[in-house]
């Protein structure tokens, strides 16, 4: 792989520990030994994100189906198989995406990587999720999209990395506010609830120092952020348990999924 400018490949990087997970391509030794060691240590990690990924595109692909043709990604993460344009332009060629992301080693490998069709649009933006009204408010988001039409808003994997004073419910409700009826929100987030005690007192103990800042949250608390929303079924329920079966079978399963339509 190529290294883009501004890359370091010696330094593990959390976007690309993902991509790893994903089965991408994006990704270096340091990246790789990272991904390995965190499997070993709590296990279905991988598989749990290889089926956020696998409800992402089964989301988008509904959502096309019933006729949406704009999506706001948020948190896009490093390009892998399955992106939000892809799914959602091979359903409908004329969707439009934009990807939002707050780290510019995203935005390097997303400009390099992700090309839309000749009738559709791909848009990135860098900028940062607690700040809503600089999302909304973005050129490229409001040259792009059309707020008199339905949006669908992805939060896929995003608000796991916000803490509690960062105001997610509130965050959340502010981009929401400024979607029209008929729009959706598509969500998942890391929860404890789904696991053994002991498998979520170890994931506790192992992350508590660590520098990236995860928050396993409720499905009481998850479900206020559909607030104003309707859930489609089957309802917020296990991220590999939303509309199929499952792609990888889950050994633990990390993560809450869902998506409601605006009122």
């Amino acid at each position: 792989m190529s290294t883009p400018h501004g890359i370091n490949p010696n330094v593990p990087h959390s976007a690309r520990v993902y991509d790893y997970w994903l089965g991408g391509k994006d990704n270096f030794e340091a990246d790789r030994r990272v991904a390995e060691a965190t499997m070993a240590a709590v296990p279905g990690v991988r598989e749990s994100a290889r089926n956020n990924r696998a409800f992402l595109g089964r989301a988008v692909r509904h959502l096309t189906q019933l006729g949406i043709r704009q999506f706001l990604d948020l948190g896009t993460g490093i390009p892998s198989q399955g992106n939000t344009h892809e799914v959602a332009q091979a359903e409908a060629p004329d969707a439009r995406v934009v990807y939002v992301d707050n780290d510019p080693i995203v935005m390097t490998h997303a400009r390099a990587l992700l090309t839309s069709t000749a009738d559709g649009k791909t848009a990135y933006i860098e900028a940062d999720v607690r700040d809503p009204r600089a999302i909304l408010d973005h050129p490229e988001v409001r040259d792009t999209l059309d707020f008199t039409e339905p949006i669908a808003l992805m939060m896929v994997a995003i608000l796991m990395h916000l803490a509690d004073e960062d105001d997610p419910a509130g965050l959340v409700e502010a981009f929401t506010e400024a979607l029209p009826s008929g729009s959706y929100l598509v969500l998942s987030h890391l929860t404890l609830d789904l696991l053994p005690k002991n498998i979520a007192d170890d994931y506790l103990a192992a992350t508590k120092h660590q520098a990236m800042h995860r928050t396993p949250r409720s499905r009481e608390q998850i479900l206020r952020y559909f607030d104003g929303f309707d859930l489609v079924e089957p309802g917020l329920v296990a991220v590999s348990e939303w509309h199929d079966t499952p792609l990888f079978a889950d050994s633990a399963t990390w993560m809450y999924a869902g998506v409601g339509r605006k009122r």
